[in-house]
């Protein structure tokens, strides 16, 4: 049976969610956040980098999000949550499964880094340590996130989900990013579109499921 090794308030709540989109049967082996927030020494024995998500399913070990998600639907999915291939729509589900971790989460993780910096910098360095932080938001990360939101609320605007007029796997990997900015990137101000995207997907049968087998998860808002 699939195994997912799941890291709690991590990206692995997302391969949660689409096994349950699809029905696949699937175990859990959970572990917990070290006190410095990184994943415990023991997910290194599953895979050498020793993140999360990462999965094992006949005799395979997958690591990295897209990967994930395109092991799964092409192994169970049955065609489900993925767009017919040689069309448009294809083509975006395929662009936004890769976008959502290559180029939406690096500004949302440069936010969160630039944030907490000050708050753990020694009491004499914490002043400088503070306005380096604030020049590189301000200068850098607030502009490329504002970026990426105005264009998530437009393609959003064309369609109501990122593939297309149907709900796709896209879509759960983008919930990420999206809940993300909901919760500290500013996309609630300006943004009704993507808000809208994130009050969906939430509501989905299948994301709740996923939340009670995953644990607490307070990325959202």
């Amino acid at each position: 049976m699939l195994t997912v090794h799941h890291l709690n308030n991590s990206r692995s709540q997302r391969v949660l969610w689409l096994l349950e989109e699809l029905g696949v049967p699937y175990d859990i082996v959970r572990y917990q956040r070290q006190l410095d927030m990184r994943a415990p020494k023991e997910l290194r024995d599953i895979h050498p980098l020793g993140k999360s998500p990462v999965i094992t399913d006949n005799g395979n070990t997958i690591a990295e999000s897209g990967a994930i998600a395109e092991y799964i639907i092409g192994t169970y999915g049955n065609g489900r949550l993925i767009p017919p291939p040689n069309t448009p729509e294809r083509l975006r589900y395929t662009y936004w499964l890769h976008y959502a971790e290559g180029s939406a989460m690096p500004p949302l993780l440069l936010k969160l880094l630039f944030t907490l910096m000050p708050k753990r910098a020694p009491a004499l360095l914490r002043p400088l340590v503070r306005k380096v932080s604030n020049q590189a938001l301000t200068t850098l990360v607030n502009p490329q996130l504002k970026q990426h939101m105005a264009f998530w609320e437009s393609e959003l605007g064309k369609s109501e989900w990122f593939a297309g007029a149907e709900f796709s796997g896209a879509d759960i990997q983008m919930s990420f990013p999206l809940e993300a900015a909901a919760a500290r990137g500013g996309l609630e101000v300006g943004h009704p579109k993507a808000m809208a995207f994130v009050d969906r997907i939430q509501a989905r049968p299948a994301y709740i499921r996923a939340l009670e087998k995953g644990g607490p998860y307070t990325i959202g808002r």
